[in-house]
């Protein structure tokens, strides 16, 4: 069934997230208008993290455990009449990811049960949380930034927005069961436990302290179970759906108090609330938002109700989620990173600008997905941050510093992809031999192909670096593509360059480029 079919009609649809401690599923129907209404929320505990974290892979007990309770959701999912793959989203976090069987693991679900589940990478994460907590933070408002974190079993992962778009965003490997498991190897007491995980904790603030530093007013808001928990018993209004505010002096002393409770004294004193598995991870997890919220000298904290799989819903509710309002998502941190290595912000701006024109210009020459725009756009932003390193093969450089930073939302491969496009913005085309090309599949290899073509177009067109050339329109007259902007007089420069890097167009293309300042009937343009 295709995306249009499916917003047209009420949908009911899943997601199951195979998290750290247990397997989590929200059922939702999505109207044709795409408003979600949760229907249910499902929850089993398996320690999937105990066993990555502790031993590096997952018991085949624990992995028979997921097996049942995804074929218990599966009976469930029967129930509610959602038999389609497009209608199901089942995804995994740290514990599958870091897993040295994690292949065996994912086989042997997919055999048991049929289920394709998808491990998602930090940057995958940090989007979907993003398109969850978006509509907060719009409430919030954008005068002041605005802080987002979550503690996990395995990691914590932080958002820092400015003016509505992501200025940072990263993933650390400090989690809850992660520093539960550290300390309990050191069978150390309560206050010598305590005073490891600070320990480890202030490590990792130390590691954002530069992108976060402290003497400015922002907001923090935090998701996660343990941190809902806590809200629940400290404030009386406590809502998942409406969240609230707790202060931070509060937090600490409720912290000061899980920690020197046992885990069985914690399980009986919230009998009913807090299962032994969740209290393992109850006081690290505290410990962590509060070390964070009294670093950025924060008054209190927002806590929201949002999850993982309310990021998934909303991301299927969407159509073209990674189309222009993903681009923007993006961007800040796209820009950032730019900064970081002292790029031409001006002449950037300008490729990107004339890419996505040419993109858009050319779909019916390209045939690529709208997400596809994306990774143009950030190629041509980044395009010359290699200069920062070596004006020798700074092109190589670039796609090294692209490939190896962790920008919002492009996972791995996606990071990949992207770092090739901009890597041949210049001198040899795509080769078989080239680091990173032959790791892509044959469609991404043909995308690479495609988007450097029009980059190097894009490129060309800023020769003389002035940004002078705002608007381009383009007609295809048998083998030959004419480009034709009314705003530039003097179009030397920008000619030679075509000439010089119009090969891997012609290449992939099969058309040759002129270039007039004539402007083309609307009626002929593509």
């Amino acid at each position: 069934m295709s995306a249009k079919e499916n917003t047209s009609r009420q949908r009911t649809v899943a997601v199951i997230d195979v998290g750290t401690t247990s397997v989590r599923m929200a059922i939702a129907e999505i109207s044709p208008a795409g408003i979600i209404q949760i229907l249910e929320h499902l929850s089993q505990a398996v320690n999937l993290g105990k066993d990555t974290f502790t031993r590096g892979r997952i018991d085949r007990d624990t992995i028979e455990e997921c097996v049942q309770v995804l074929k218990s959701y599966q009976q469930i999912l029967g129930e509610y009449g959602i038999q389609s793959s497009d209608d199901l989203r089942v995804v995994a976090t740290s514990a599958v990811r870091e897993s040295t069987n994690r292949l065996a693991f994912l086989d042997r679900i997919y055999i048991a049960t049929g289920i394709e589940i998808d491990p998602m990478d930090e940057a995958e994460i940090s989007r979907i949380t993003y398109l969850g907590i978006q509509a907060e933070l719009e409430r919030l408002g954008t005068s002041t930034d605005t802080v987002v974190c979550e503690v996990g079993g395995g990691s914590t992962e932080l958002l820092l927005v400015r003016n509505g778009q992501i200025q940072f965003s990263h993933t650390y490997n400090l989690g809850s069961l992660r520093l539960r498991k550290a300390v309990d190897t050191y069978n150390a007491p309560i206050v010598q436990s305590r005073q490891l995980m600070e320990s480890q904790i202030r490590r990792t603030i130390d590691m954002f302290h530069e992108q976060m530093p402290v003497g400015q007013q922002r907001n923090l808001v935090a998701l996660g179970g343990d941190i809902r928990f806590a809200a629940s018993q400290l404030l009386d209004d406590w809502s998942i759906i409406e969240g609230g505010a707790v202060s931070t002096d509060a937090l600490e002393e409720f912290t000061n108090d899980i920690l020197k409770m046992s885990l069985d004294n914690i399980v009986r004193n919230y009998e009913l609330r807090v299962t032994h598995q969740e209290a393992e991870t109850l006081g690290p997890a505290l410990l962590t938002y509060l070390c964070i919220a009294k670093h950025l000298e924060v008054p209190e904290i927002h806590i929201s109700g949002i999850n993982l799989r309310d990021g998934l819903l909303q991301e299927m509710a969407l159509e073209e989620a990674w189309s222009k309002e993903f681009q923007n998502q993006i961007i800040g941190s796209v820009l950032e990173l730019g900064r970081q290595y002292d790029f031409d912000e001006g002449h950037a701006q300008q490729v990107a600008l004339l890419a996505s024109q040419l993109f858009h210009q050319l779909q019916q020459q390209h045939d690529l997905e709208p997400r596809f725009e994306t990774f143009l756009h950030v190629a041509a932003l980044l395009h010359e941050i290699g200069l920062f390193v070596s004006n020798r093969s700074y092109h190589k450089h670039t796609m090294y510093l692209i490939n190896n930073s962790e920008l919002f939302g492009l996972g791995k491969t996606n990071l990949l992809l992207t770092a090739l496009v901009a890597r041949y913005h210049r001198r040899a085309t795509p080769q078989p031999k080239h680091a990173g090309y032959a790791m892509l599949d044959r469609n991404n290899r043909v995308a690479v192909s495609k988007l450097a073509a029009i980059l190097r177009i894009a490129v060309a067109l800023d020769a003389s670096r002035n940004q002078s050339i705002h608007t381009v329109s383009c007609i295809q007259k048998e083998e030959t593509l004419i480009l034709s902007t009314p705003d530039a007089v003097d179009l030397s420069l920008e000619q030679l360059a075509l000439q010089q890097s119009s090969d891997l167009f012609e290449d992939t293309f099969g058309m040759k480029i002129l270039l007039s300042n004539t402007m083309l009937d609307p009626r002929e343009t593509l």
